[in-house]
């Protein structure tokens, strides 16, 4: 089996070859055709299913994976959110999101002020490329969940989705 995801950033492929241990994975650089800082469910869910419909288009594939990470208000509260896609050559689509965190107030203050999560994480613990690491989510919950566990548990999602469909 072929898969391409629409990433080169090591958590999202390294998520991808956990669920996918049988399948020869290709990673293209795509653009996700939503913000740098994805602001809301749906762009974030939008961008990973952008990622994956440019990955078709690129080198048609059996399976194409886009996955996008983001934040989100739920009240006044801001809330790390991830989505993912699978596109089938058919162009059957299967979408799935998964964890929440709520984000420190500062850490939104500076959201709202335009910048990147993945620059403010870096400068908030002063490492560097974080959302190519552990990512906020493995910052804030004490690395009990990484950036490549959130994103491999919607793969896993988006797997079953296609398997229950294909059976």
């Amino acid at each position: 089996m072929n898969i391409i995801i629409g990433s080169l950033n090591p958590a999202k492929v390294k998520a991808v070859q956990e669920v996918f241990p049988e399948a020869s994975i290709s990673q293209v650089d795509v653009d996700s055709g939503v913000s740098r800082q994805p602001f809301s469910d749906e762009e974030t869910k939008r961008g990973a299913i952008n990622r994956a419909f440019a990955c078709m288009n690129i080198t048609p594939s059996p399976i194409a994976i886009g996955l996008e990470g983001g934040v989100m208000f739920i009240g006044n509260q801001l809330f790390l959110c991830n989505w993912g896609a699978l596109i089938t050559p058919e162009q059957k689509v299967y979408a799935a999101s998964g964890a929440r965190i709520l984000l420190p107030l500062e850490i939104t203050e500076q959201l709202l002020q335009g910048k990147e999560l993945g620059d403010i994480m870096d400068n908030y613990v002063n490492r560097y490329l974080v959302r190519k690491k552990e990512g906020a989510v493995g910052i804030f919950t004490n690395d009990r969940i990484t950036r490549q566990k959130m994103f491999a548990h919607v793969v896993e999602l988006l797997r079953g989705q296609w398997e229950y469909e294909n059976r």
